[in-house]
């Protein structure tokens, strides 16, 4: 059936690759016409277990050892006979790596290669009504070949053509990830994904490792109020309230932000500085969210 499947989508996928195109006709600047991260770990694909096996090729690539298996009891459904997209990115960060979210283009594909970063994606390698999903793992390109090098199933090298590669991609939306180390990002990672990559590995990270995180992120999105939020978070977690105090007041200045001047004055208070925690405090009375708990600290006895 999955041969059958696959030749058939094969036989009918004769239409327009919009991506492979506009990268054929304006080959994007400054990248290298050929890549390939060769010492990519490979992990055979077993029946039902293509999540667990593409991430651990991608860990592996980053020097975080995880067995298939282990990945499996993880992040595979049995119910669903696979492994969903939040579990895949969940499961990465459980293994200490932050796994980002990147754009749905065949360019940010190539940048990441170009950057040293393999990169996850979703397929579906049959059709929109016969659906064959599979998460392969892009090791490399050749923009004089017009191919992709993937990680994939059983074969440790595959070779696909971009337009074939950029169909397969296309039915999943264009899903793609790319795990690294603490401290590390994607080049091309936006902000709103940066924000969802950073909470949520803090969910399962160390104080040391979150706090590595969101100083990276704030550094690179200054502007994000989620990152500084996280970042005054991460230096509380780690013992060091005045940092907190320094961080939570820059950002609670530069947005108005309730929940920033709120979180600053109850640093203040846990540091016995009352009178500046009411000052701080004072700033949010009036938020929707924040209120209430500014005005607990505001009329607090002393």
């Amino acid at each position: 059936m999955r041969r059958a499947l696959l030749a058939l989508w094969l036989a009918c996928a004769s239409g327009c690759a919009v991506q492979t195109a506009a990268l054929q006709a304006h080959p994007p600047t400054g990248l290298p016409r050929s890549v390939e991260l060769a010492n990519t770990p490979f992990f055979a694909q077993t029946e039902y277990q293509c999540g667990p096996a593409a991430l651990a090729t991608a860990l592996g690539a980053v020097g975080v050892g995880a067995a298939p298996a282990t990945l499996g009891e993880q992040v595979f459904l049995p119910a669903r006979g696979g492994s969903l997209q939040a579990e895949m990115l969940a499961g990465a960060r459980r293994q200490g790596a932050v796994a980002t979210v990147i754009p749905g283009q065949l360019e940010a594909v190539l940048r990441e290669l170009a950057a040293g970063h393999v990169v996850v994606v979703l397929q579906n390698l049959g059709l929109s009504f016969a659906p064959l999903w599979h998460y392969a793992v892009v090791v490399g390109y050749d923009l004089d070949t017009d191919d992709v090098l993937l990680r994939s199933g059983t074969t440790r090298r595959a070779t696909m053509p971009l337009r074939t590669f950029e169909h397969t991609w296309a039915r999943s939306g264009f899903w793609a990830f790319v795990a690294l180390p603490p401290g590390d990002w994607p080049l091309t990672a936006q902000a709103d994904a940066v924000v969802e990559a950073a909470i949520g590995f803090e969910r399962s990270a160390t104080p040391a490792q979150a706090l590595r995180t969101y100083e990276s992120a704030a550094r690179r999105w200054p502007d994000k109020l989620p990152l500084a939020i996280g970042l005054g978070n991460a230096a509380h977690a780690s013992g060091d309230k005045r940092r907190a105090v320094q961080v939570f007041r820059a950002a609670a200045e530069h947005h108005g932000s309730g929940a920033a001047w709120v979180n600053l004055a109850t640093v203040l208070l846990e540091l016995g500085e009352r009178e500046a925690a009411q000052a701080a405090a004072r700033h949010a009375v009036n938020d929707p969210a924040w209120g209430a708990r500014a005005r607990e600290i505001v009329t607090a006895a002393p």
